[in-house]
């Protein structure tokens, strides 16, 4: 039985301004009032507001707002809960999520960063086309951050003499960062949970192919069409920035190495079943997890100790884009806390609609909702507990979903991937994306801005799909 918790005297005057907390002695997302969700809300509403209304000002304390939202969730909380409570959950978030999460993140950064793509690159419809094509398959073998962080700034430094080339970068994050991650546990963190609990390894290629492909194909036609127009208006400019050499070539291929030990360590800790668990305050670390982590850590010092000052400097490899996503991301999967407790539990909880809506009268699962439910919360809350939360709404047994409900389970795979692209905050690579773009001149749509282009270009897309593959 789960201990109880009660509230602490000094928590007082936090029961007098949010009454709901009274009942909740035990951390059962259920009590919760849905106003632990404030600071969650704050920072997203901070990340999409600050950088129009005070650019200055978030470019050089964003890490700050991102320390204080999630100080406004730890302090009431530990007030109302006690501290060792507080630190219980505090651990957890931060030694189960956020560094497995941040050590992934930051090797793929640092390899993919070491691989200098040269050559006669020129930002044409074709060539840049054939990008995110490239892009998309990489994606679900590599990972979307790895895809990301490989081909984004040979992309940029083709379309560099490009006036209008905003649109490139988009649909780059639409195609590579997100979309093309869907068929393989390799390609995006929620895949990667559901094969952690059991999901075949190509189960998801095998359910969701034509629906990757069917969205693939139409994105890439769209894109086609769109840089074609702006080709054909605007030409290219007079001079370009960064003229290329001839052929086609590679600096720091090593590190082509160092990226299969990525994919090879992260297949491991899915593989390796180990007894040996580590407990750190109350959370449990397994070895292959341990392993995996330590192994990651690695490789990044030596691809980056290893990597020559020109490759970096070719590339522009600067650290502010991973610094950036670490600090955003460490608020957010702070804050996240009650926002998931309050959905995993279920229809009792205080989003009791969102997941009674996910089911038919006659009590069966509803794909179509699924798929809608899954996606617009993996669009503004972390895809992965988001994947995990219906997952579990659904059953939560790996060998149901994958036969009787696999409609069920490639609903929610396919929300949980491609609505990841409706907001820079949807999917880690988003935001690095974003990042490097601005860091290289490109000025990037503002939150809401690139959000316009999600419900113009992706919105219509999914209904489309809902009816083809998911009703």
């Amino acid at each position: 039985m789960q201990k109880k918790i009660r509230p602490k005297a000094a928590a007082l005057p936090l029961l007098f301004l949010f009454p709901a907390l009274a009942s909740a002695a035990e951390f059962d997302g259920g009590s919760l009032s849905p106003l632990w969700g404030v600071p969650f809300a704050g920072i997203l509403l901070s990340i999409a507001l600050l950088p129009l209304l005070a650019p200055a000002f978030w470019h050089h304390h964003y890490g700050k707002v991102s320390a204080a939202w999630a100080l406004a969730f730890l302090v009431p909380f530990a007030a109302a809960f006690g501290v060792q409570f507080a630190g219980v959950q505090f651990v957890h978030a931060l030694v189960a999520e956020y560094i497995p999460f941040i050590i992934l993140l930051t090797a793929l950064f640092t390899v993919a960063g070491g691989i200098h793509i040269r050559g006669n690159l020129r930002g044409a419809p074709g060539l840049n086309t054939a990008i995110l094509a490239i892009g998309a398959v990489l994606a679900s073998f590599m990972g979307t951050t790895g895809a990301s962080m490989l081909l984004i700034r040979p992309l940029i430094r083709a379309n560099d003499n490009r006036v209008h080339k905003v649109h490139v970068i988009v649909f780059f994050i639409f195609i590579v960062s997100n979309a093309g991650g869907a068929l393989t546990p390799l390609g995006d963190p929620p895949l990667f949970l559901g094969f952690l609990k059991g999901v075949g390894f190509f189960w998801t290629a095998q359910n969701i192919l034509f629906e990757t492909l069917f969205i693939l194909a139409v994105l890439l036609a769209l894109f086609y069409a769109v840089d074609r127009h702006y080709y054909r208006k605007e030409g290219v400019l007079p001079f370009d920035p960064t003229p290329d050499t001839p052929g086609i070539g590679f600096d720091g291929a090593a590190n082509f190495w160092l990226l299969g030990g990525v994919v090879a360590l992260v297949l491991l800790s899915g593989f390796w079943k180990s007894p040996v668990v580590f407990d750190v305050f109350g959370t449990e670390v397994g070895l292959p997890g341990l392993v995996r982590d330590v192994g990651l850590a690695v490789i990044a010092v030596v691809s980056y100790k290893l990597t020559s000052p020109k490759v970096h400097a070719d590339n522009q490899f600067e650290w502010g884009p991973m610094a950036e996503v670490a600090k955003l991301f460490a608020g957010i999967f702070l804050t996240i806390i009650p926002v998931i407790a309050m959905l995993k539990a279920g229809t009792q909880g205080p989003f009791g609609a969102i997941v009674s809506a996910v089911t038919r009268a006659d009590g069966q699962p509803d794909p179509a909702m699924y798929f809608w439910a899954t996606g617009v919360l993996s669009s503004f809350l972390d895809n992965a507990p988001t994947y995990l939360v219906f997952f579990n709404t659904a059953g939560g047994d790996p060998a149901a979903l994958m036969t009787t409900y696999a409609s069920t389970l490639a609903a929610i795979s396919a929300g949980a991937v491609f609505m990841g692209a409706n907001t820079y905050i949807g999917n880690a690579p988003n935001l690095m994306v974003k990042a490097i773009a601005e860091s290289r001149g490109v000025r990037m749509p503002s939150f809401f801005g690139y959000m316009a282009w999600s419900v113009v270009i992706l919105v219509p897309l999914f209904v489309l799909s809902t009816f083809l593959f998911f009703r």
